[in-house]
């Protein structure tokens, strides 16, 4: 079973205190796979844990719009927008569960530099678009200097609400905390937002080598989970070393 004696609730609470940035995070698509934890275990550092669902680790690719992204000192008028496709599986560190990066895909040249630069995550450039026809959706990326694509259209379907503690849905995407690593130690970040609002998804068209060229075996083509989400104002606290 997955690890119920992990804090899965003081993550979702706001840390006290100013923030370090906030972000509008906007028609967010989850596609999920499971996976072996051999497959994970050595591309992870050796002192975090694989978050497991009944002794299965899940790999998710999550593309979606960034909006209003800045840093709390930076005015509101510098903002930037851009697209943004992460890879991603789940993890746990001293006892709390986040989110491991594996890759990071942005149509932002300068938030790529950032982001690298402040948060220490593999974050890429790439070439990416997206356009929509009511509950249509199509996306597309292609990283600059590399193999990784995906291509995906899709249909948003009808609401589910906010996901149950408890359930895989809730396992899988409410997930506040992330976990990186810098010359050796570990970081953590916080977000905070209100739950996600989920739907249902349709996924019609799929092609993607981000997974495989995140250094993993190749999956099927139909994730084992998809869900949609219209987005949520995020609050970004950190990161900071821990442990």
């Amino acid at each position: 079973m997955h690890c119920l004696e992990l804090d899965r609730h003081s993550p979702t609470e706001r840390p006290v205190g100013a923030n370090s940035g906030t972000q509008n995070w906007r028609e967010l698509l989850f596609l999920h796979w499971t996976m072996p934890p051999a497959a994970l275990r050595d591309l992870i550092p050796a002192q975090v844990e694989l978050d497991l669902w009944d002794g299965l680790a899940y790999v998710g690719v999550v593309p979606f719009r960034m909006e209003k992204i800045r840093p709390s000192w930076l005015p509101g008028a510098f903002a930037m927008d851009f697209l943004e496709v992460n890879l991603r599986t789940y993890v746990h560190f001293n006892g709390r569960p986040g989110v491991w990066f594996f890759s990071l895909e942005a149509s932002s040249w300068l938030a790529v530099q950032a982001a690298r630069a402040g948060w220490s995550l593999p974050y890429h450039h790439a070439t990416m678009s997206t356009s929509r026809e009511g509950a249509n959706i199509r996306y597309a990326s292609i990283r600059r200097h590399g193999a990784a694509v995906l291509t995906c259209d899709y249909e948003i379907r009808d609401e589910l609400g906010a996901s149950v503690p408890g359930t895989l849905d809730h396992f899988l995407l409410e997930r506040y905390l992330l976990v990186s690593e810098r010359r050796g130690a570990i970081l953590e970040g916080q977000v905070h937002h209100t739950p996600y609002v989920a739907h249902r998804v349709n996924v019609q068209t799929l092609s993607q080598s981000i997974i495989v060229a995140g250094g993993m075996p190749r999956v099927s083509e139909a994730p084992v989970c998809a869900h949609f989400s219209p987005g949520v104002d995020v609050e970004v606290f950190g990161p900071y070393p821990v442990g």
